[in-house]
């Protein structure tokens, strides 16, 4: 209620969070007043821009998933106060702001790797990011109370907003080509030793368990305003129980040898050609073989080989890059790097390539690919990255952007050519790899070939962009997929995090960021295909219906 409003309230009873929409009270509430009913009255704009804030503390590298919780509720609580739609809207807007902003502030690190634009670009691209970010969370809001309207107590909105919450993230994760990043299950995720609350990623997948931690945290709050102290006391012991169960031991002794190499070289040299030599000598130092001629595979990151592999390119774009400006030179020396019985998958990148009126051939394109290569220097294959990040790997809107000064963050005049989607590699005695290249990894749903299925996903990334926040939220994405899939995940990175994760999402072996180093180990274990590796967002359309069919419930009993 804003100041100067009349305040319309029978005598006696106590202000309560849901009381803007004179829902008749019954005795039983009266009894035990909400507590939070006064704090969440005032400055609701102000308070809904905190908690968007405090929910995003929930994700790496902070991961204080108690306080999202708290905030998610809170805010909750703070929509059933809203009075008319527009006023839910903006709520949900201003949390998606300031939520967005914080969660994302590790892109506003990229621009100070690029030439181009002025660093200081990015903290303003950050929040106008976000300015679009928020309309979800809006919209959720929206949605959530035009359908509830008072109906049943906050009870009702609970389950309302966290089945609305669902559908906004999962549009968020494809209009405009999609932009998933962290999901708020992330909060869900346990420590690198356990899966948490995310072990039900199987049955539910992303989206679904990120509304069930809204009707979680929305209860929460609901139990601290009706002061049931037990019940709440209940309630989170289960649910820190649930985020601290230890793993399974890990079975995976008999699967291939893997090494996996983290050469750890820094953004800002990663495209010096005067340090091609020193970097190329430093991964090959770190994938020696333990045994030799023992079938390993080895796995190098996104941008581990500034050579171009591919023969038929023009000269001059070899005279580039290449020692001796010889692509089979090139493919020699990487394959006498890993040795006889094993298989190398490296990012690499590869040139489109076609000839003008005039005949003359020039590069009209790129590919970031990850490229197979066997111990003679021969191509086994490639898959392509199909999900190319937008104003990173390719200028949208490049004919109205380009002449005001702006371009892409990745070095380079050429737009990255998209690939054709999921698909898994044959690699004969090395098994079957699915491939995921950087950003392409927090896409829930879209990460494996269904008809194919792979024993294991390689995810080679580039880090080194994204400052201290964004490698360990990349890294739990992963995790995500691992569990969601029921796949082990092979995540190479040129500064780190790298990590060997299993199938149940726990993170069996990883190199710090900013550390050269290499993991000897084996691939674990596929776990059996999971419900949500067979029906999809299938799944995430059973859980939506399933949390709108609780808020009939819930606002059944509230009015009873």
């Amino acid at each position: 209620m804003r100041a100067g409003d009349p305040e319309v309230r029978p005598a006696g009873t106590a202000h309560r969070p849901h009381e803007a929409l004179r829902r008749p009270v019954d005795a039983g509430e009266d009894r035990r007043a909400p507590l939070l009913g006064g704090a969440l009255h005032r400055y609701p704009r102000g308070l809904a821009l905190g908690l968007g804030a405090a929910a995003a503390t929930g994700f790496p590298p902070l991961r204080l998933w108690p306080l999202a919780l708290v905030a998610m509720g809170l805010f909750v609580l703070l929509l059933s106060q809203a009075r008319r739609g527009r006023e839910a809207f903006l709520l949900g807007w201003l949390f998606g702001l300031a939520h967005y902003t914080l969660t994302n502030n590790w892109i506003a690190t990229a621009f100070t790797y690029q030439a181009s634009m002025p660093p200081a670009l990015g903290w303003v691209a950050v929040p106008l990011l976000s300015l679009y970010l928020a309309v979800y969370p809006g919209l959720a809001a929206l949605a959530a109370w035009s359908l509830w309207r008072g109906r049943g107590g906050p009870a009702g909105l609970i389950w309302l907003f966290g089945a609305c919450w669902i559908v906004a993230e999962w549009l968020k994760s494809w209009v405009f080509t999609g932009y998933a990043w962290a999901p708020f299950s992330l909060t869900m995720l346990g420590g690198f030793d356990r899966p948490g609350l995310a072990a039900v990623l199987p049955v539910m997948g992303t989206y679904a368990l990120s509304g069930l931690a809204v009707v979680i945290a929305g209860y929460l709050a609901l139990l601290v305003s009706e002061r049931r102290w037990r019940v709440l006391a209940l309630t989170f012991g289960l649910l820190a129980a649930g985020m601290f169960w230890p793993a399974a031991t890990d079975t995976s002794a008999d699967g291939l040898p893997v090494t996996l190499v983290q050469p750890d070289i820094r953004q800002q040299d990663l495209n010096n050609a005067a340090l091609f030599e020193e970097q190329f000598a430093r991964i090959a130092a770190l994938s020696r073989p333990l045994r030799p001629g023992e079938r390993r595979l080895v796995l190098w990151p996104e941008s581990a080989v500034p050579d171009y592999l591919r023969d038929g390119y023009p000269q001059r774009y070899y005279d580039q890059l290449t020692a001796g400006g010889d692509p089979a030179f090139a493919r020699r020396r990487i394959g006498a790097a890993i040795g006889e019985g094993s298989l190398l998958l490296t990012g690499a990148v590869d040139l489109e390539i076609r000839a003008d009126e005039t005949g003359y051939r020039r590069a009209v394109g790129a590919y970031n690919a990850v490229t197979v290569i066997d111990a003679q220097g021969t191509l086994r294959g490639r898959y392509v990255k199909a999900h190319l990040v937008p104003y990173g790997e390719y200028l949208a809107l490049r004919w109205l952007l380009e002449p005001l000064g702006a371009t892409r963050l990745v070095a380079g005049a050429l737009d990255f050519i998209p690939g054709p989607g999921p698909q898994t590699l044959e690699l004969g005695p090395w098994g079957q790899a699915g491939v995921q290249i950087c950003y392409e990894i927090i896409f829930s749903g879209k990460v494996v070939d269904r008809a194919a299925r792979p024993q294991f996903i390689f995810n080679p990334s580039n880090d080194g962009w994204f400052g201290a926040w964004g490698p360990p939220q990349h890294l739990a994405q992963a995790r995500l997929r691992a569990i969601e899939e029921g796949l082990p995940v092979l995540r190479a990175t040129t500064t780190g995090i790298s990590a060997i994760i299993s199938a149940d999402g726990v993170v069996r072996h990883h190199i710090p960021m900013h550390r050269a180093a290499r993991i000897d180990t084996r691939i674990p274990a596929p776990a059996p295909p999971t419900l949500f590796a067979r029906f999809g967002h299938g799944l995430t359309l059973f859980w939506t219906l399933t949390l709108l069919a609780g808020s009939v419930v819930a606002m059944r009993l509230r009015r009873a």
